[in-house]
């Protein structure tokens, strides 16, 4: 009983751990005999090439049904919140099926239909922004399948290093029995594995394509090779016996050096022209580089401000003030129900302003409504010298439903000034703080907690202080270019490139020649068309374009009143420039029927343990036998125990003869 008692606790604690959730790459397949018929990994095939601040990625898996009965399987592909599929292939035996984009329902019942028809077909959907999912049915036994995905993702610079990350697999992720995330809910339990022997081959190779030099490159996770130099650099991973799929492939680099660079790069898709030109911010910033700043500081002084979200606002609006520099000028404007600000005109970062200003925000009690729009239009209303970098710095805890409107000001006046967002509270808003960050081509800040203030305000601080070219423009001289993202151009920071992404017509000839002012003075570069890189019609620049659209689409259908324009529009983009989007997805049919489709259970491809994680986080690896160690350590438990029950026992027994003793003497 006891052993039996032991095993038993044993047991459930192992299937208690094993009932966590994980995403990472694997193939759930329908059909399959347990133990004879699974669709093993075979291979992993990564293509990148990363243009400046974008990367285009093409994964190719290889999978071989070795069981005896027709499959159907699941793939689930983890990936960049930032990333945008554009393509999706499937190739089963001699068969290679490009899939198609139709709208959402649409490409469901396509699916369904083939599946039912005994056709080999896959859909591929958005499950999560950073999720996809892949279903391929009628995969007959002996089949080599191979799955390639053509995606591109956004790079965005880190104190002027960029980062890329291939995810090749994802830790456990704990579900709730109250799930209310149906695709939380939804996930399979997945093994995990550390044997070398079971991981696949995996090979990866990345083409840096820049326009400017490349400093600085190193992978952190994998040993690399690399090949190349100036604006075109390769790099690859060289074969090796150790584990590489147990954690993300990390390449981080740096473009320019130590001054201002711009560059252009041009591509063809489908009878559109592109073109990508950016203004890179030097590796370092000498003081004197960064010109007169002028920050207008909006706080959010309403009634839901009350408590730790002001008291929080007004401790980071005293530091932000007390670390002006001579020669910066400043504001304050105050919004609730209404608004006021500090003067009508800049102040200069006197002593004397600045605690004037720290006086009247410490002065502030919060109340009264949260008329945000009104605030913002007299911010960009207030006067500036020229020559200026200004800063808008919005504080607030964004409980206010103007979301739309706001973002369309922010981005029709992004030339004016640069916009940045800090969100304070428990529960912060961020629809309106992450949205209006994206606006003003910035990255939000959010403070829920007092603990998190300091680090949070210094990583704020150190964003938006140093600006190193203001007032900036371009001039097309014989190069035609229209239909030009954003509308509107903010400053180059010392931690953000400016990114101009737009459509061309005509000949690749002409000039474009860089504007704008820094510390020094007047500042321009010209660069000459007809030497930009040509990227050959690989379709990368269109991709980043009908991101750069979607994403503007997607911001405006989620909060404004047309949404079912916006809908229609964001649907007709994906259609036109083959994107996954919100209501969209791929699909793709065999024109022959092969076998009906039959439902059944499922296994699942194990994933690797990622590196450094102990396998009790997953509760049991594959295969699931328990290791010698294991069993060692639960016979010792197992006799410590019985030997605690057997003194126990022994005691009771004494103690009973005792009471019947005395007992019998009474």
């Amino acid at each position: 009983m006891l052993w039996a008692m032991t095993l038993l606790v044993w047991t459930t604690a192992v299937h208690a751990a094993a009932d966590e959730r994980a995403l990472a790459p694997y193939f759930e397949v329908s059909g399959a005999s347990p133990g004879l018929d699974v669709l093993p990994l075979k291979s992993t095939q990564v293509d990148a090439t990363l243009a400046g601040v974008i990367a285009e990625v093409r994964v190719t898996q290889t999978y071989r049904n070795e069981g005896t009965a027709p499959l159907e399987a699941r793939y689930v592909f983890p990936g960049s919140t930032r990333a945008a599929v554009h393509a999706m292939t499937m190739q089963v035996g001699d068969r290679r099926i490009e899939a198609q984009v139709r709208e959402k329902a649409e490409a469901r019942r396509t699916y369904e239909a083939a599946k039912a028809g005994g056709r080999t077909t896959s859909l591929f959907e958005a499950r999560r922004s950073n999720v996809f999912e892949m279903n391929v049915a009628n995969i007959l036994p002996g089949d080599t399948v191979v799955v390639e995905l053509r995606y591109t993702e956004l790079l965005v610079p880190t104190d002027g290093e960029y980062e890329w990350v291939f995810p090749t697999t994802v830790g456990p992720r704990y579900t709730r029995a109250r799930e209310t995330d149906e695709a939380a809910a939804a996930s399979p339990e997945i093994p995990y594995t550390t044997s070398v022997a079971d991981e696949p081959v995996f090979t990866l190779a990345a083409d840096i394509v820049a326009g400017v030099p490349v400093h600085g490159l190193r992978c952190t996770s994998h040993r690399i090779e690399t090949a190349g130099g100036g604006g075109r650099t390769r790099v690859r991973l060289p074969a090796s016996g150790a584990p590489a799929m147990n954690r993300d492939f990390v390449l981080r680099y740096r473009l320019a050096g130590g001054a201002l660079a711009g560059g252009l790069l041009l591509d063809e898709w489908q009878g559109e022209k592109f073109f990508l030109l950016t203004v890179q911010p030097p590796a370092r910033v000498a003081p004197d580089l960064v010109p007169a700043r002028d920050y207008v500081f909006v706080v959010d002084v309403s009634g839901s401000m009350h408590g730790f979200p002001l008291n929080t606002a007004k401790a980071l609006l005293a530091e932000l003030l007390q670390s002006l520099r001579p020669g910066d000028t400043f504001n304050v404007l105050l919004f609730s129900g209404g608004s006021a600000v500090l003067a009508e005109a800049p102040l200069d970062s006197t002593p004397e302003a600045i605690a004037a200003a720290v006086a009247l925000i410490d002065r502030q009690q919060a109340g009264g409504g949260t008329e945000l729009m009104p605030a913002l239009q007299r911010t960009f209303a207030l006067p500036k010298r020229a020559g200026v970098a200004r800063s808008i710095v919005v504080v607030s805890d964004g409980y206010v439903s103007v979301e739309a409107e706001a973002y369309a000001l922010v981005r029709e006046r992004l030339g004016e000034a640069n916009l940045f967002t800090f969100g304070i509270g428990s529960s912060v808003n961020r629809e309106l703080i992450e949205r209006l960050a994206r606006a003003g081509r910035a990255e939000p800040a959010v403070i829920e907690t007092p603990a998190e203030a300091p680090r949070v305000a210094a990583a704020f601080r150190a964003r938006i202080e140093s600006p190193v070219l203001t007032a900036v423009r371009a001039e097309f001289a014989g190069f035609t270019t229209h239909e030009v993202l954003p509308a509107s151009w903010p400053d180059v920071l010392a931690q953000r490139p400016l990114v101009i992404v737009g459509k061309w017509s005509g000949a690749a000839a002409g000039r474009v020649t860089l504007r704008g002012v820094t510390g020094r003075g007047p500042w321009n570069t010209t660069v000459d068309v007809s030497r930009a890189i040509n990227l050959n019609g690989c379709g990368l620049l269109a991709q980043l374009w009908a991101r750069e659209r979607l994403a503007e689409l997607r911001d405006l259908h989620a909060v404004g009143d047309a949404r079912d324009q916006r809908r229609a529009e964001i649907v007709q983009l994906g259609l036109r420039y083959h994107l996954l989007t919100p209501f969209t997805s791929f699909v793709a049919v065999d024109t022959v029927a092969r076998v009906s489709g039959t439902p059944a259970q499922r296994v699942n491809q194990p994933a690797s343990l990622p590196q450094g994680m102990s396998p009790g986080a997953v509760g049991e690896l594959v295969p699931t036998t328990p290791e010698p160690e294991t069993i060692g350590l639960v016979a010792v438990a197992a006799v410590m125990l019985g030997w605690i029950l057997w003194r126990r026992r022994g005691a009771t027994k004494t103690a009973q003869a005792k009471a019947g003793a005395s007992h019998g003497g009474d």
